[in-house]
């Protein structure tokens, strides 16, 4: 069956349905419907499919599509829910209950019969959570429901008729900022929240703090505090704390409102306000005044003693279980410093494991866009935090006398999806998404020791593939391809009992973990003796310092992403398949996870042959950079040239000495220009990969140890003998 989504964005239920379709074998591709028409039936019509699914959209589909098309779209409401609010209401009305439907596209808006809805109890908690918790496997469970029954002659979808039993929604109007609107001095806590929440993530509640227009975002419930209504009575955590009639929340971020109507960059509070804020006291000068007073987080302390709290361990048996729900997924310099403060406190006590836990929505997504925008300079601010997290990362890779574990409750992107892999385990919830790449934002490429991590645990031509394709991954399939160890229930309270379960199993075997550890030091000594950490990091950096100060790509597309502004309304081709030609060469990407390194063993301590055997590595390195097939034919004749006039020197010196192992080597020299031919053909054909130089690379380095090694000290041998004729 051939399946197009259609979507507003490639959000996260939209890759949601992506994936669960291609791991199922569906035909399936993606047009994004950016409200240009003509370009959007040009798509369906490449595609011709046989049903259209829309997961996530903010504009109507055309009715040329609907009248010719089955098209079913995600609604997350009950039956007889309609409008483009719907879970906002929900949220902010206090419902007990709420769902999701796959409905016909109609003429009137959600009015379509249903195919399938599926209803789910309300938490307390923020629209976004919601959304990816609730409504996202809601929208899967029907999307099963519907192909398990698309093409039955006898199913007839439910036509939506408010008489019927069940049909409890209505239709309600686009939620507007007044409705939104908090009055601090009458508004209680909980209706404040739920407020917040229904605001969540898009487009937050407009206020005013200190007569500046702002949007409220990532709200808590304070306990204990309390004040005078609206005013700020507490800052921790760059949050600040705001009291209500009955209490008091924190809030974790604000989004200022231009003057040009436009919004400003979500940050964190103390930030965006840092300006209009008076000074902050300590806590037993605030006892003594009025003023705010500032609260101190003890990070060596286990638990969560803040409701704003973004970084904090538990102990549990053997285990400490490390908790960073960062908004949003993205890490600051601050917060990865902070961050492996508390990591590097945790490996002192007396535990045998340390457990990743990041956050339930989102585990991490690496590095921080909207701090490093709003930045004196982008670029240094760029620098700092990819080092920040590279530092966190290399702790967890040397960490030797513990077990690691990576558990993700919630999906992970770029920069996050690959610190997971730097733990010994990783634990996947299924239903949790990866995107182990960078290079949509501007060609980024990459650190956190990617190039290390990800060919180590899927090879390198899954992990070329996975970063140059760009598409996210099922848990299914990460497991599938060995990026995670095992996939785990769906539920999150269940997920996250099964992973202490499965930690106290790993720890409580005496024997099999200290093997495990054993293990792990060995293979750490023998992957630092082929190709230090140091090395990946220096040669990654090395590709990080142009995207950061070279060009602007990487500043461009990053500018795009934090303000929303980007002007290419295309869907992008890895994901539209309809719209990538037969036989068209791919463009390769500037930058490779192939990097070739001299090693110091390599030294036979001859100026002329080093040199010689050296140069070999830059050539490599120089044609894995290539960015076209011109580019990849010029530098393959260099090294064929250069690797000819290597040998034949060679081979003329061992007939001059007369090396008894002549005959073997220099067939040795013949399979690898034999390789290098192979190599010139296939880049000939527009069928090379690079994995075929790294192969070379790697005879090349054998051949230097074991081969010219053993030339090198005949050699010597001779010379020694000819000295003392």
């Amino acid at each position: 069956m051939r399946i197009l989504l259609i979507s507003t964005a490639f959000s996260g239920l939209t890759q949601r349905f992506y994936t669960e379709l291609e791991d199922a074998g569906f035909l399936v591709s993606v047009e994004l419907h950016s409200g240009d028409i003509a370009q959007l039936l040009e798509g369906v019509s490449l595609f011709k499919p046989d049903l259209i699914l829309c997961p996530f959209l903010t504009k109507r589909l055309p009715k040329e599509i609907y009248e010719n098309y089955k098209c079913l779209i995600v609604h997350p409401g009950i039956k007889g829910d309609r409008g483009p609010s719907s879970l906002d209401w929900a949220i902010q009305n206090g419902e007990p209950e709420w769902g999701v439907s796959l409905l016909e596209a109609a003429d009137e808006m959600d009015a379509g019969a249903i195919w399938a809805n599926k209803t789910f109890p309300m938490r307390q908690a923020t629209k976004s959570s919601i959304f990816y918790r609730e409504v996202t496997q809601a929208a899967i469970d029907c999307l099963w429901e519907v192909l398990s029954y698309f093409d039955a002659p006898d199913f007839k979808p439910d036509v939506q008729d408010y008489r019927k039993p069940g049909y409890t929604g209505k239709l309600q109007p686009s939620i507007k900022q007044a409705d939104r609107a908090i009055n601090w001095k009458i508004h209680k806590t909980d209706e404040i929240l739920r407020r917040i929440n229904a605001a969540d993530g898009s487009p937050g509640v407009l206020d005013e703090i200190y007569s500046k227009p702002v949007f409220i975002f990532n709200a808590h419930k304070e306990s204990h505090l309390t004040g005078k209504p609206g005013e700020i009575i507490a800052t921790a955590n760059h949050a600040i704390c705001r009291a209500t009639v009955d209490g008091a929340i924190w809030i974790g971020h604000l989004q200022p409102k231009l003057a040009s109507g436009a919004k400003g960059i979500k940050l964190p509070a103390t930030l965006v306000l840092k300006d209009l804020m008076p000074k902050t006291v300590s806590s037993l000068k605030a006892l003594l005044s009025k003023t705010i007073k500032h609260i101190d987080i003890d990070y060596t302390k286990p638990g969560r003693q803040l409701p704003c709290q973004e970084i904090w361990y538990e102990l549990d048996a053997a285990a400490a279980y490390l908790y960073f729900p960062v908004h949003n997924g993205g890490m600051s310099t601050e917060q990865c410093r902070l961050l492996l403060t508390v990591y590097q406190h945790v490996a002192t006590l007396p535990v045998k494991a340390i457990v990743l836990m990041g956050g339930e929505e989102c585990w991490s997504n690496g590095i921080h866009l909207n701090h490093i925008e709003v930045a004196a300079s982008p670029a240094d601010e760029s620098w700092l935090n990819i080092n920040a997290i590279d530092d966190l990362i290399h702790q967890i890779i040397t960490t030797l006398d513990k077990l690691t574990v990576s558990a993700l409750a919630g999906s992970a992107g770029a920069g996050g999806a690959i610190m997971a892999l730097a733990a010994d385990k990783v634990f996947a919830r299924e239903g949790v998404i990866f995107n182990p790449h960078y290079k949509n934002m501007g060609e980024l490429y990459g650190s956190e020791y990617w190039t290390y991590l990800l060919p180590k645990r899927v090879g390198q031509e899954m992990a070329t593939s996975l970063t140059e394709q760009r598409l996210p991954i099922s848990a299914k399939k990460a497991w599938q391809i060995g990026m995670c160890d095992t996939v785990l229930d769906k539920n999150h309270k269940i997920f996250a009992a099964q992973v202490k379960q499965l930690v106290n199993a790993l720890v409580t075997d005496s024997e099999a973990l200290r093997q495990c550890l054993t293990a792990k030091a060995k293979t750490r000594c023998y992957d630092e003796s082929l190709k230090a950490l140091a090395t990946y990091r220096q040669f990654e950096l090395t590709q990080m310092y142009a995207n950061f100060y070279g060009n602007e790509h990487y500043h461009s597309a990053r500018q795009q992403f934090v303000y929303k502004t980007s002007n290419d309304k295309t869907t992008p081709a890895n994901i539209a398949n309809h719209r990538q030609q037969k036989g068209q060469t791919k463009k390769l990407s500037p930058g490779s996870m192939y990097h070739f390194v001299w090693q110091d063993f390599y030294q036979m301590n001859d100026a002329v042959i080093d040199n010689q055997h050296q140069e070999l590595f830059n050539l490599a390195n120089q044609l894995v950079s290539s960015v076209n097939r011109e580019e990849l034919t010029k530098n393959i004749q260099l090294i064929v040239h250069h690797v000819k006039e290597h040998f034949n020197a060679e081979e003329e010196l061992m007939e001059q000495l007369a090396f008894k192992n002549y005959k073997g080597h220099a067939r040795e020299h013949s399979v690898m220009l034999e390789k290098l031919a192979e190599i010139d053909q296939k880049i000939t054909n527009d069928d090379w990969k690079q994995n075929d130089i790294q192969e070379f690379m790697d005879k090349w380095g054998n051949h230097i140890i074991n081969s010219d090694m053993a030339f090198n000290v005949y050699q010597k041998k001779q010379e020694l003998e000819n000295a003392f004729l």
